[in-house]
């Protein structure tokens, strides 16, 4: 589904009157006591939750954020099953969402339409010629299906904040990444791809050994595609990826595109008159263009099929999503089955009308005063990165000056937006298939995002639902965002002393703090310009200290070696932005913690444990999780984070604090103070 991301949704916390249920601060069950906090303490803080909590079948990694997440979608779920209880207006949101919802349910009907729903677009797509033909269909899938070779979108431009403006970006690869196509060790995944393909074509009515054969040309053209993409690591650096060009700089340049019949057919979505394009990988844009001139027509016909099939299949018959499933679940994520489909229905309202739905959401769920605590937490944290930078023994006063400006004009948004999303101008119509909707709602999403190109950016809008368990900081508006769900135990728990909660959602905070100061965040200035703020002096020193913790996380191998597949090892360079965070959130967490208790006697300790040691559990048990070694795998190639048990235990090794508060002089959880790396 095109442009509709399924974040992880908040937990249900709540008592039927919709008052919160108290839950423990610190759940001890959840310890490990037959392993050392000096060993292993992510393992002394979660081997409780862990042995108590084993993976469900549909699940490739369970942790607590899935266990809110399992929550809220019973929760949101009762919401849908009130709504289609009811007859909604036609053309209002009930009626969008309960009748999307509705067609998600209705196995009967989308096993007696089968292939039918994506036939005619793959006629069309089985007779497409190179040249204006390709680019009107590539264009076409890009604005509803997916996307093929390349995809395009409108943000705020990163040298003029203010201003949204049109960007180009490389994509096309049905496995996500590059390197499970250029790498022997993924050689099985590429057999499990070219698999899933043939049986999708096979489905869609091509005969069994044309199929086969089309499978074998489409992954062979995917990894020449794969060859000149970009890797995941050098697609973190921000600058590189700002390549303004004209339309006639494209035309010249990557001449296998119609660029003049690509922009003519935006101009009718919205985006009006555009005349240049940030490019965010030039190289890749000149190899697609040889590639495609290079490449035979029935090869590029199935592979714009594969492209469209493979998006399609969550939408279609059983047949069609168990294929999928089969390869993107089981395969490479080692889940054992599908989820229910009552889960797979609600998540599709939940993220084609994911404001509505917050709306709902936050008018039953939220309480007002929560936002009103989390304000003046978040100036409390605010308050103690601006001692940490002041506290820098490695930064210059000036850039110290830019750092503390740029500190005091974040823009902060909590719970919920003050303007909600319309949804007005969105059909769903039942009479359609479900497919059709999707893809109707997929062309909304693209023409919503387009329309914005060339006029000011709105700062006040939200890049997530209210019902999204997670936070943000955007670069281009300075700002950081926390969404009601994720105010919730074990974030944020009113119940809980104050030691828990800055351990928890105080990290949070701080964390996306840091990202402004981070190895990308680091590039915008105040304003959410990409400006070069620092001297010379002090980007060189702050590069030395990130070279160290990518070294760290470098030498950590999340899986040993087995059978004829080598190790596997975490990539520093990938997680950086996320580990420079999550050792900022921590420590200004921490700062911010103790500034909150100047003036007072010290707390006393609750079940045994001291206020520091409560902090430290307290983040350690956010990221309790059982994982399956596929996932694993899948997650440290693609993914910005570190796993949950790194998070954990090689971003507190760098920490003296923590050390202090657990008496640590020794034992595997212990660094010499010479190899640790404090950066904010």
């Amino acid at each position: 589904m095109k442009r509709i991301i399924l974040f992880a949704t908040v937990a249900c916390m709540m008592s039927c009157n919709n008052k919160p249920a108290k839950v423990a601060a610190i759940d001890t069950t959840n310890f490990d006591p037959t392993v050392a906090p000096n060993e292993d303490f992510y393992q002394y803080a979660t081997g409780g939750w862990q042995a108590k909590n084993p993976l469900k079948p549909e699940f490739s990694r369970y942790g607590s954020f899935d266990v809110l997440r399992e929550n809220n979608e019973i929760r949101i779920n009762e919401l849908f099953q009130e709504m289609t209880a009811m007859q909604a207006e036609a053309g209002s949101v009930d009626q969008k969402i309960s009748d999307l919802y509705k067609m998600g349910l209705d196995s009967v009907r989308l096993n007696k339409e089968g292939a039918a729903p994506v036939m005619a677009d793959i006629a069309a797509i089985m007779q497409v010629e190179k040249g204006s033909a390709l680019t009107k269909k590539l264009t076409e899938m890009i604005l509803d299906t997916g996307n093929p070779l390349f995809t395009f979108g409108v943000m705020a431009d990163l040298m003029d904040s203010n201003t949204n403006t049109f960007y180009l970006q490389q994509a096309g690869l049905g496995m996500g990444d590059r390197d499970y196509y250029l790498e022997e060790s993924n050689a099985g995944l590429k057999k499990g791809y070219e698999a899933l393909l043939a049986k999708l074509y096979t489905l869609a009515g091509v005969e069994e050994a044309a199929a086969a054969k089309a499978a074998a040309d489409v992954v062979a053209f995917e990894t020449e595609l794969a060859r000149i993409s970009w890797s995941n690591v050098e697609l973190r650096d921000v600058a590189r990826g700002y390549n303004p060009m004209t339309v006639e700089e494209l035309k010249k340049n990557y001449g296998a595109i119609d660029w003049t019949l690509l922009f003519s057919e935006l101009d009718k979505t919205g985006a009006k008159n555009i005349d240049r394009a940030i490019v965010g990988q030039p190289s890749f844009f000149e190899g697609m263009s040889k590639l495609i001139d290079s490449t035979p027509i029935e090869t590029l016909r199935y592979y714009l099929a594969g492209q469209y099939l493979t998006n399609a299949a969550s939408y279609l018959s059983d047949d069609f999503y168990a294929a999928s499933f089969d390869f993107y679940g089981r395969q490479m994520a080692g889940k054992q089955e599908q989820k229910p489909r009552w889960k797979r229905a609600m998540s599709v309202p939940n993220a084609v009308l994911g404001e509505a739905v917050g709306e709902m959401y936050v008018a039953k769920y939220f309480p007002k005063e929560d936002k009103e605590r989390m304000l003046a937490l978040v100036k409390n944290l605010q308050t103690a990165l601006g001692e940490h930078i002041a506290a820098l023994d490695w930064m210059s006063d000036a850039t110290k000056a830019k750092a503390q400006e740029k500190l005091a004009a974040f823009h902060v948004k909590i719970g919920y937006p003050d303007k909600w999303k319309d949804y007005s101008s969105l059909t769903i119509d039942p009479a359609m298939d479900y497919w059709h909707n999707i893809k109707a709602a997929s062309l909304w999403s693209s023409k919503d995002n387009l329309s914005k190109y060339g006029k000011p950016v709105d700062k006040d809008e939200w890049l997530m639902s209210p019902q999204t368990v997670n936070a943000y900081y955007n670069p281009t508006t300075n700002e950081i965002c926390f969404p009601a769900a994720i105010l919730q135990p074990p974030f944020y728990n009113p119940d809980a002393d104050d030691a828990v909660n800055y351990g928890a959602i105080g990290v949070v905070i701080g964390h996306e703090m840091t990202h402004g100061f981070d190895d990308q965040g680091r590039n915008f200035d105040k304003d959410g310009n990409m400006n070069n703020w620092w001297t010379d002096d002090d980007a060189a020193a702050f590069k030395a200290k990130t070279d160290i913790l990518v070294k760290q996380f470098d030498a950590i191998e999340v899986l040993p070696a087995k059978g004829d597949q080598p190790a596997v090892f975490a990539n520093g360079a990938l997680s950086l932005g996320e580990n420079i965070a999550d050792q900022g959130g921590l420590r200004v967490a921490y700062t911010a913690y103790h500034n909150s208790l100047k003036g007072k006697e010290t707390p006393a300790p609750i079940d045994g444990f001291t206020p520091d040691q409560r902090f430290y559990l307290a983040y350690a048990q956010l990221w309790a999780q059982n994982i399956r070694d596929e996932e694993i795998a899948r997650l440290t190639k693609i993914d910005v984070h570190s796993l949950g048990k790194w998070r954990v235990n090689a971003t507190l090794r760098n920490l003296q604090s923590f050390y202090d508060a657990f008496n640590i002089t020794d034992g595997a959880m212990f660094m010499p103070e010479e190899e640790r790396v404090i950066i904010w």
